[in-house]
């Protein structure tokens, strides 16, 4: 696997760019190798040898190293930046045909910065904010449409997350979830036939095969392809919660704490959606 976010983030700490991640040596106690064996960066103290079986790795000492309050800090950042668009998209962009219209469009253009920031070789802050800024509009504006007709779902919707996002963590931090590449292949291998299964279904809706959403209907089937979106949502979380924490533990350049922040916004915005969409299910009383 090459990134913590299967959607939109191509590099994370992957063995391309000589940070610890899936593409690595084998997990237990990192006993294969020094994933910075081949750091292009200078002063990194495993560069001329190995970890042994069992040893915890330690960052360099450095403040030009990534630590977990530079994540934090970015993570703030891009969330404040995705929150402060959709406040205001909300309150200067009235439930309209327009406003549909500015939604799509600010959602395709979140989507280009977003490939963009992809397939470069390092963390750009002014596209992974430009990325945020664009989504907040497109969410504003989704959440306000959704508010008009089942009112509060946003708010519940938030709290969901943050409920999801709690609980993975707890999880993760609790060892009960193993990120390993046997987790993340198989976890990856789902994701994708869920994402094409979603594209066909999409097909078939806009072509008249399927009606009232296809398998995105605001019923029962689609109340359970949300739930799975959702648990999916939860997936894409370990695996960014372990690529900080090897990104941390190996001494990653300060700047990646910028795509971190990137592959968490990106994940946290897919489960809002999948959460505000299953209110909206449960809710629905038509």
């Amino acid at each position: 696997m090459r990134s913590s976010n299967p959607v939109f983030s191509r590099r994370g700490f992957s063995r391309d760019n000589g940070y610890a991640g899936f593409n690595t040596a084998p997990q237990a106690g990192y006993a294969q190798g020094n994933p910075y064996a081949q750091n292009p960066y200078a002063q990194n103290p495993y560069a001329q040898g190995s970890v042994q079986h069992g040893a915890q790795p330690q960052a360099p000492a450095t403040t030009d190293r990534m630590t977990m309050d530079d994540v934090v800090v970015r993570s703030a950042i891009t969330l404040g930046t995705v929150a402060v668009g959709a406040v205001l998209a909300w309150a200067l962009l009235p439930v309209s045909a327009t406003s549909y219209g500015l939604a799509v469009g600010s959602a395709l253009v979140a989507f280009v910065l977003a490939m963009v920031q992809s397939f470069k070789r390092t963390p750009s802050p002014a596209l992974i904010l430009g990325y945020a800024a664009f989504e907040g509009v497109f969410l504003g504006v989704i959440s306000e449409m959704y508010n008009s007709r089942w009112s509060g779902a946003p708010f519940q919707a938030v709290l969901g997350t943050m409920a999801v996002s709690a609980a993975t963590l707890l999880v993760y931090k609790a060892g009960w979830i193993r990120v390993t590449a046997r987790y993340a292949r198989v976890g990856m291998a789902i994701a994708m036939a869920f994402l094409v299964v979603m594209a066909v279904n999409l097909l078939l809706v806009v072509f008249g095969v399927a009606d009232n959403g296809g398998l995105r209907s605001f019923g029962p089937l689609g109340a359970l392809v949300g739930i799975v979106a959702i648990v999916l949502g939860a997936f894409f979380l370990t695996l960014d919660f372990k690529q900080i924490e090897d990104g941390i533990a190996y001494g990653a350049p300060r700047n990646e704490s910028w795509l971190a922040a990137f592959g968490l916004t990106v994940t946290l915005v897919w489960i809002y959606l999948e959460m505000l969409r299953l209110v909206a299910i449960f809710t629905n009383n038509d």
